[in-house]
């Protein structure tokens, strides 16, 4: 498949799906974005518009708020929030495009996204964020070691879809990493989102910034990432990124120092202390609790409270 044969579509055009909608029509791809509501408005009058090196750009890109099931994709990215998965895949059940890629967190696994979906269902992650201000975007790329987008089949085996999308993705010079173990891949990572998330919205009340740069806090991040990937390997998980089982080694102090120091950058500051946790809250809370269920099923008992 070639740049010029692929037909993509990007269901949601939030932080996510806009970013990649960009990367991939600069690369060439014929990219439709699904929106809905005022973005869908704002998308069809304005263009898809992005920061770039401190100007306000705009990219012209094909919009639509309905789906024909004979509309058919060589590839559907679905780029919504976790707790928005479900609603997604029953809009795409009839669709008879046969590719897609689910780029969200999963905290209990794919069986119920499998019920929807069939062997279509091709988990992924994206890799990287930003937000959305004023109907800009402002994207946030992280160099490959740090963040690279996820994929891979539900049973590790790389496939010729697997092939064909690492071909977009080079294409795109967007940063992947073909997963063996997907599962693991997305439980790890919602672990680390749970614990690095949830304790800085309190009461359905964003956290001060001067409250989320104490040790307190901190340490309440310490003992539930811990707890967490603890308990996740007993459930037969395998951590990944493997580098995160060097967390259980570390001593509390020091894992309690790294956060405090993370929780005082811009990043935390302007980025998602005022908007990521806010928009993201039900995704952790349904993260959170889908992970309950899952060690559960395994036989594992786990204390996490979400407030």
């Amino acid at each position: 498949m070639s740049n010029k044969q692929g037909r993509i579509l990007i269901f949601g055009a939030g932080v996510i799906g806009s970013m990649y909608a960009i990367k991939l029509i600069e690369a060439g791809f014929d990219v439709t974005l699904f929106a809905r509501s005022n973005r869908y408005k704002s998308l069809r009058e304005n263009g898809l518009r992005y920061m770039k090196k401190g100007t306000v750009r705009s990219i012209k890109v094909n919009v639509i708020d309905t789906l024909e099931n004979d509309d058919v994709y060589d590839f559907i990215f679905v780029t919504v929030r976790y707790d928005r998965s479900e609603s997604a895949l029953l809009t795409l059940k009839d669709n008879q495009s046969k590719n897609i890629v689910t780029m969200t967190s999963n905290s209990m696994g794919f069986s119920s996204w499998l019920d929807i979906v069939g062997d279509r269902l091709l988990p992924a992650f994206p890799g990287f964020g930003g937000q959305i201000k004023d109907g800009v975007l402002h994207a946030r790329f992280l160099p490959k070691i740090i963040a690279a987008a996820a994929f891979g089949e539900i049973n590790g085996v790389v496939t010729e879809r697997i092939e064909k999308l690492a071909i977009i993705f080079k294409t795109a010079k967007l940063p992947y990493d073909i997963k063996k173990d997907m599962q693991a891949y997305l439980i790890t990572h919602s672990v680390s989102d749970i614990a690095l998330l949830s304790f800085l919205q309190s009461d359905n009340k964003l956290m001060d910034k001067k409250t989320a740069k104490t040790r307190d806090t901190a340490r309440k991040i310490t003992v539930t990432l811990k707890a967490h990937l603890n308990a996740i390997q007993k459930a037969g998980v395998s951590i990944d990124p493997p580098m995160l089982k060097m967390v259980l080694k570390f001593p509390n102090l020091f894992l309690d120092l790294f956060f405090m120091t993370w929780l005082r950058t811009k990043t935390v500051r302007d980025m998602m202390l005022p908007d990521y946790t806010k928009n993201a809250n039900n995704e952790i809370v349904q993260l959170s609790n889908d992970l309950i269920k899952f060690l559960s099923q395994n036989g594992i008992k786990s204390e996490i409270h979400i407030q």
